[in-house]
């Protein structure tokens, strides 16, 4: 008999975790990093992978695991998982789903007494602060090794509460994250089900994504700096018009991406600030943000110099001046062709109609890369809908994206043939 999860399970678990940290009124989740439903999210986890009989632990990142062991003490290890962060107002299923979908998969494959011929160790991973409430992919920092102390004291949330702080506050020693690293000798590789958060698999009808990039980014924070001025008394041709500025750059992002850009390319000024902000004023400074991003480096160099290009430009024609902070950066990430391969020679044999594509969102997967092996899955996002209320996926997607993701592990971690 073929392995499969057990949906009617998996729904158990989806509706008892995303009680926690729901708002009656919005109907929204709030489990924002180490808040006390975050911390309470991660004790129900902790709970269940207890029940079932996995071997469970925390690492000083809050990163919550549950290992599946196969014999060989010294073998290599997969992980499988994604978060339980939410951002504000949240919906249910954005790195929820992936790690119940990785919950299920191990608890079947547990019950059928599946790691007895297995050649490698499964273990869940429910990494920390995802979201972004101090940054963003914490949890998969510090298993990659990529946090420092600075990254502690530094990280702050919008209230200017430290990741440090915030740590504390919930019994944890900070200094601990440290400690998170994992050894790239241990570790076999990483496989991620998330929802694709994009109307790319709805549209098309398709049951599963196969991811085969992730796109790659980067933030800047950008001042434009004019002169304030009465708006009565300034004729418009002796302005030094902050906002003009902002217009006309804004007004620059479609052709700069046809022109230097590429399909997968993405541009969005998604905040912007006028100062002073006085109806009777000439805007003297315009704050803003440009968030850029491509599956290819190559490429976001190129945009990244052109948008420096037009800012320049522009300055010298409205006799602005103008500076940017880079915010992050993430590198473009490939997911590796054996998993891949892996994933789609399942699909096929599982009859699904999935699509390859690349994924437009930054995933813990793609902090994951830096230390092993990716794969990642994507089941449809109802009209394109997440970080809302409104998200959802037809149970049919969740139940074929799940099988495909134990179907896939199932493989992984038996021995390789030679």
């Amino acid at each position: 008999m073929a392995l499969t999860i057990d949906i009617e399970r998996l729904k158990q678990d989806f509706f008892e975790l995303s009680e926690i940290g729901k708002n009656p009124e919005d109907r929204g989740l709030y489990r924002t990093a180490f808040s006390e439903a975050d911390m309470q999210g991660r004790e129900w986890l902790r709970e269940k992978l207890d029940a079932c009989g996995l071997q469970v632990r925390t690492d000083g990142a809050a990163n919550v695991f549950g290992r599946l062991p196969c014999e060989e003490h010294s073998a290599k290890t997969i992980l499988v998982g994604s978060h339980l962060d939410t951002v504000p107002c949240a919906g249910a299923l954005d790195g929820s789903l992936g790690v119940l979908v990785a919950l299920e998969c191990l608890r079947t494959l547990k019950d059928e007494e599946a790691a007895e011929s297995y050649a490698r160790h499964l273990e869940l991973v429910a990494f920390s602060d995802e979201e972004g409430r101090f940054g963003g992919m914490f949890g998969s920092q510090a298993v990659v090794g990529a946090v420092t102390p600075e990254t502690l004291e530094y990280y702050s949330d919008l209230e200017g509460c430290t990741l440090a702080e915030a740590m504390t506050r919930c019994g944890m020693n900070p200094l601990d994250a440290l400690d998170a690293r994992l050894g790239p000798e241990t570790i076999d590789s990483y496989l991620e089900l998330h929802i694709e958060q994009g109307p790319v698999l709805d549209r098309l009808k398709k049951s599963v994504g196969i991811v085969e990039n992730i796109t790659g980014l980067f933030k800047w924070l950008i001042k434009i700096r004019g002169t304030a001025n009465h708006a009565g008394t300034t004729p418009m041709e002796m302005r030094e018009d902050a906002f003009m500025g902002l217009a006309d750059f804004a007004h620059e992002i479609p052709r700069i991406l046809e022109e230097n850009g590429a399909e997968s390319s993405r541009a969005t000024i998604g905040r912007a600030q006028i100062l002073p902000g006085a109806p009777n004023t000439v805007p003297g400074l315009v704050e803003l943000t440009i968030d850029v991003r491509d599956t290819s480096k190559t490429v976001l160099e190129d945009l990244g110099q052109a948008f420096h290009r037009a800012l320049s430009a522009i300055a010298r024609r409205r006799k602005l001046m103008f500076d940017y902070e880079i915010q992050s950066v993430i590198e473009p990430t490939q997911c590796h062709e054996e998993i891949i391969d892996v994933l789609e020679a399942e699909a096929k044999e599982l009859e699904l109609d999935y699509l390859k594509m690349p994924s437009g969102a930054a995933h813990d997967a793609q902090i994951m890369a830096q230390l092993t092996r990716i794969g990642m899955i994507f089941v449809p996002s109802r009209e394109g809908k997440s970080h809302s209320p409104a998200e959802w996926t037809a149970w049919s997607d969740i139940e074929a994206g799940a099988n495909l993701a134990l179907r896939a592990l199932d493989r992984m971690a038996r021995p390789t043939e030679k």
